[in-house]
């Protein structure tokens, strides 16, 4: 979890658009793989994927042709923000995955 908090990008490029959402779908498996562990994870894990969601949007949001730079710019910040947030979040949630 640590190494995909690590990748996240800061800076809106296409290649970190490409790999903020190639992290994404690392996190989404991952969340997926904690969820099937036991009930404790199953119940905990789901406000993380509805932020993903929203992550996902942002993103969009900060490709858009039809929008300045600087608010691109301001979109992939918050989502990268966002994304780190929940990462480590999770991370205390998660804690050593012996929750039960």
């Amino acid at each position: 979890m640590r190494g995909l908090y690590n990748r996240i990008p800061r800076r809106h490029t296409t290649d970190n658009v490409r790999d903020i959402n190639s992290i994404i779908a690392e996190y989404e498996s991952l969340l997926k793989n904690i969820e099937a562990i036991n009930a404790y994870y199953e119940k905990n894990t789901p406000v993380f994927f509805d932020e993903l969601d929203s992550v996902r949007s942002i993103i969009k949001k900060s490709t858009d042709n039809k929008i300045a730079k600087k608010n691109k710019d301001n979109f992939f910040d918050e989502a990268s923000g966002m994304l780190k947030d929940s990462l480590q979040a999770l991370i205390e949630v998660y804690a050593d995955g012996s929750k039960e």
